[in-house]
Parts: structure tokens; sequence; C-alpha cells
């Protein structure tokens, strides 16, 4: 937990992990912006609670592969104060085996995962800089370190995700600014419910059952602590000990 309350911005927020991470991000103490795309009525809803709960909160909607809408939103944003804490969650999946794959799937999860990275996150880095503190998650994924069939666009995506985040850290790191990467296995929600029973999880997980989202955003809102500043340009992996 920081010792201040600083603006944390997560992308995707309206989700099942993204609503988690904006929960653990609140009870730090922080401010947080929940964005959302199509997913807006939820993320307003959870802003609303948030506020009833005592904390700071506040939805905004853009979508992170249009450069020109965000930079919009995110000009608005800084209105108010530096973004300090940056949560890149938004991300997609389209599978199909390569071969059946159709150009739309390919370019859609590339387009989310890592040019919606490029777009969001650079407008708020001069500000952040100024600061002289700062803390960016990405969201990777278990399929960027193991591959997975019916996932080459979403395991590229963050693979070069994971490749962006230890760079990013070098050109960051004298200005007080981490930037680490967050890489979930099989988390409880309605899209793993729906791809993995329980055997499947038995047989691929060693601790033979799925995470949590609750367990993520702890992770999350560590790596967004103070007590996380000397870790940098790392990718965390939380998957119940799939090698």
């Amino acid at each position: 937990m920081s010792g201040r309350e600083r603006r944390a911005l997560v992308t995707g927020g309206s989700g099942t992990l993204g609503a988690a991470i904006c929960r653990a991000l609140a009870r730090a103490g922080h401010a947080v912006c929940i964005h959302a795309h199509h997913g807006a009525q939820q993320a307003e809803a959870l802003a609303r609670s948030l506020c009833e709960q005592g904390a700071r909160a506040q939805a905004l909607q853009f979508d992170v592969t249009d450069p020109e809408a965000t930079g919009a939103a995110l000009g608005r944003l800084l209105e108010d104060g530096p973004i300090q804490i940056l949560v890149n969650n938004a991300g997609v999946h389209d599978d199909a085996v390569l071969p059946g794959m159709s150009a739309r799937q390919w370019h859609r999860v590339i387009d989310v995962s890592l040019h919606g990275f490029f777009n969001v996150t650079q407008p708020l880095l001069l500000p952040m800089i100024r600061t002289r503190w700062g803390r960016i998650i990405n969201m990777s994924s278990v399929a960027a370190q193991t591959g997975n069939r019916g996932q080459v666009n979403y395991a590229a995506a963050k693979g070069a995700l994971n490749s962006a985040t230890r760079a990013l850290a070098l050109e960051l790191a004298s200005r007080g600014i981490t930037v680490n990467a967050v890489a979930p296995g099989i988390i409880a929600s309605p899209m793993a419910a729906g791809s993995f029973d329980a055997a499947a999880i038995a047989r691929m997980v060693p601790l033979q059952r799925p995470g949590t989202p609750e367990e993520v955003a702890h992770l999350v809102d560590f790596l967004s602590s103070d007590g996380a500043a000397y870790i940098t340009g790392q990718v965390v992996a939380i998957n119940g000990g799939i090698a």
C-alpha cells in the first residue's frame, strides 16, 4: 500500500479482472479511473459502488485502438493532474488456429493489446515523469510464455507486450518509474468457465484450481506500491505453477 493517494487508470476496468484490480487499488487509497469501451454501464456502476464505499472513482469510455479518441479522453483526464499508476488491462481474445485465422482476427487482438498499450501509455508518460514517481503494470498472459493452440494472435500480442515492458523499464528507471508485466494463467471468470472444465484444470495446473481475480489484483496492488520500488522490467507469472 502506498503512503499517499495517487491517481490510477485501469483500462478494461469493467471486466472481471479489471474490476478486481480497481477495487484493490481503491482499497489502497488511490483515486481510480475505470476505463471501458463496450462495458461503459458496468464501469459506471463500479465507480458508483466504490464512491459509496468512500473511495474516489470515476468511469470513462473510449476505444484504445483509436489514437485520436484515446488522446482526447486522456487529455481531459490529465486536466485534473497526472496519472501515476497505469494498469494496461484492456485485451480481447479472438481464437482460431492460424490456418483458419482471418486477418480481422489477427489485427483485432494485436490492435487492442499492443497498439492500445501505446495509445494509452505514451500520452501519460511526460506528466508521470515530471512527478518522479510512477508504476506501469501491463497485463500479459501465460500464453505469451508457453504458447497456446488457437491463440497465435494473442500469444504474439502479449509476447510483444512483455518485450515492450522490459524496454520501457530501462527508459524510465532513472525517473522513479517502474514498469512490469503480470502474466496470469487460468483465472476464474465466465470466459475461463467456458474453456476449461475441472478435469482440464487439474491436468494443466499443479495447484489444481484456477486462480481468482482477487489474487491477481493483490499482485497488481503490490507492484503499484512503494514496497515494489526495486522491481522493474519483470514479467511476473501468477499461474498456479504452470511451467
